[in-house]
């Protein structure tokens, strides 16, 4: 059921996975069309045309060009993102040397496009800027740092969300320093774009956040400079922008039809929307969503993030309260800038699992699902740094870096509460499987959302549905191979049932992060409307590692793996779990008449958490409220199923 020998695991990790490998003279598919052929070949490597390789990369980093993100300290530029990502050793803006375990393959320098330039004029103390009596205080606080610097950011965010950032501190596109930040922005995606060894790819995120509820996208561009520097990036400021993501998806149709370029979007951190990511009404216009919207949200933004340094977005346990994993990470105090309490009927709207069971609510009214999105892991890091492992994570923003006191300051103080430092989580990567390492692979491949998010842990996860998957194909060395032959991909729909009677199989193998713990279990987690059109779901335990050991009770529950984790030492033991599961399972409870949508989701046995290293590395005791412990996780992009 689960099993692979060691040398079948080292073939899996071959032949399904590689950091950084590039596979010359194959085409990139195209975003809609993915042809799988059997070749009858002696070589099973031989006219392979389907993705081999998952590539690893953050799609959401800013640097100190970000106006808050500079406000909080960071000094790294674009250019030292993407060294950094690559695999140099770089000194962060505190002073420390740092460096990645492993490169990774791809990185989207994500800055602000709204304020776009505004931080280097501050900090160069621009005479026009100092004019300002809210200028001036804010120069003199970011030149003195510290926590001057961190309470200057805090009002940055708080002014631009609530209405009253100083427009004569506006950096708008037209100006001359919004321009020159674009062109800088520009230019270090060309330097490090290196096609086959490390994408860099051209983006930007669009910062809706009204009220203080978070709205944000991140653009990302499958072009070069020549296409992207056609328009200049689209802000919520007004009455050139607007804060309402249905202009965002206007501006990237534009932009396409002017200059012949393909863009996306990749909305996040909806757990800080308080109830807005996800809605049935609209909260714009106080009216139910339309089929207008459901098809130009669906065209525009096939991925969603759902995990990252600002909490943990799968699921919520007041939405799944019988999931005994749905607490993990959770932030749910109030939105970004806690002007709004958090009220437990806006989660329904926040969270990935029940955004994909609303989608099917939506199509059954429009015949278009609008949350039909494949999952991704990025950081939201503001310090110019990707880091999501717990051994080596720099924090949300500079005044966050490691030190003997950072648990000491708060990540955000504002007067209507606080987050603690923490409560940060050392989240997340995308994973995205591939031909090749460029940059329109890699975009074609996050249409076809053939992608997975994890927490930081780079585990290489595979997962297919079909009608005809059984026992004998997780066998298979390579899982791959059978996988597109009798299925279709994360991130795909299931055909049309062969007959009646039929219920989908799925094939799903995950192998260990060579640097991190074995696995604990695999789970299938499903969502379905009932015959009322009331969304409903479940999670399947699939397949476990020590099965020899662990049996469900009576209760169905599988037993915890254990916990071997020292907190003292800051070390654990991979005496628990597997370094490999696969199996192949049949939904028990399928009924062709409904709707339903499917995703995989791989638990890691307990490893210490990035404060458990921190009280360690310092010789400190973290306050009672920090976890210390994790289980770090993948969420795969869904497979979903439609009656015909």
């Amino acid at each position: 059921m689960k099993h692979f020998s060691f040398f079948t695991a080292l073939a899996f990790m071959y032949c399904s996975a590689s950091y950084s490998q590039h596979s010359p003279g194959l085409p990139s598919p195209s975003k809609d069309d993915l042809s799988i052929q059997k070749v009858d070949n002696y070589s099973p490597y031989a006219g392979r045309n389907f993705p081999t390789n998952v590539f690893w990369g953050d799609t959401h980093l800013h640097t100190g060009m970000s106006m808050d993100a500079g406000a909080f300290g960071a000094r790294l530029k674009p250019v030292d993102a993407y060294r950094f990502a690559s695999g140099e050793e770089v000194t962060s803006s505190t002073g420390l040397q740092v460096k990645l375990s492993r490169p990774l393959d791809f990185l989207v320098v994500a800055d602000h496009s709204d304020n776009m330039g505004f931080f280097p004029r501050l900090y160069a103390g621009d005479p026009e800027m100092l004019k300002d009596p809210t200028g001036k205080r804010w120069y003199e606080m970011v030149r003195k740092g510290g926590q001057e610097g961190v309470q200057v950011a805090v009002e940055v965010i708080e002014g631009f969300s609530q209405g009253t950032f100083p427009p004569a501190l506006e950096s708008r596109p037209g100006d001359a320093a919004y321009q020159s930040a674009w062109e800088l922005t520009m230019n270090a995606a060309e330097q490090y774009n290196n096609p086959g060894t490390f994408t860099a790819f051209i983006g930007y995120e669009w910062t809706s956040n009204t009220g203080g509820n978070n709205l944000h996208r991140v653009i990302i561009y499958r072009d070069g400079m020549g296409k992207a520097s056609m328009s200049l990036p689209y802000t919520t400021l007004k009455p050139q922008g607007s804060d309402n993501p249905i202009d965002l998806w206007k501006w990237m149709g534009e932009y396409e039809n002017r200059s012949g370029g393909q863009v996306l979007a990749i909305a996040h951190n909806g757990n800080l929307s308080n109830g807005i990511m996800f809605p049935i009404v609209d909260s714009f216009t106080g009216k139910e969503i339309d089929k207008n919207y459901a098809d130009t949200r669906k065209r525009w933004e096939p991925l969603y993030e759902a995990t990252q340094i600002k909490g943990d977005g799968e699921t919520h346990p007041f939405l799944s309260p019988t999931d005994e994993f749905a607490d993990y990470e959770t932030w749910d105090q109030g939105n970004l800038d806690l002007s709004v309490m958090k009220k437990n009927e806006m989660l329904q709207y926040e969270y990935a699992r029940t955004g994909l069971q609303t989608g099917l609510q939506i199509e059954q009214k429009y015949g278009t699902n609008p949350y039909k999105f494949g999952m991704i892991g990025s950081t939201d890091s503001h310090t110019g740094l990707a880091t999501a492992e717990e051994d080596n994570f720099f924090g949300k923003h500079s005044g966050t870096e490691p030190s003997a006191l950072r648990y000491q300051h708060p990540m955000a103080k504002t007067e209507n509460g606080t987050y603690q430092s923490w409560d940060m989580t050392a989240s997340g990567y995308a994973a995205v499987w591939a031909r090749e390492n460029t940059r329109e692979a890699l975009f074609d491949a996050m249409m076809r959302k053939e992608t997975y998010a994890t927490t930081g842990s780079r585990m290489l996860v595979r997962f297919f549905g079909g009608w005809d998957f059984t026992r004998a194909d997780a066998m298979n060395r390579l899982p791959a191979d059978v996988g597109y032959v009798k299925g279709v991909p994360m991130g795909g729909d299931l055909p049309a049932a062969p007959n009646a009677t039929a219920a989908p199989t799925f094939l799903v193998a995950a192998l260990k992060d060579p640097l991190s713990g074995n696995l604990d279990r695999i789970q299938i987690v499903k969502g379905w409307l009932d015959n009322s059109g009331n969304r409903q779901e479940k999670v399947y335990d699939v397949v476990w590692g020590d099965a020899d050991k662990r049996k469900p009770g009576r209760d169905g529950k599988l037993p915890a793996v254990g916990n071997t984790v020292n907190l003292k030492e800051a070390t654990w033991t991979n005496t628990i779990g597997d370094p490999e599961l696969i199996s192949v399972w049949k939904d028990p409870d399928f009924d062709p008449q409904l709707p339903a949508v499917y995703y995989a989701r791989v638990l890691e046995i307990p490893t210490p958490r990035w404060t458990a290293y921190d009280a360690k590395k310092y010789g400190i005791t973290m306050p009672k409220e920090a976890e210390m412990t994790t289980q770090e996780r993948a969420y795969t992009s869904p497979i979903w199923y439609s009656p015909r």
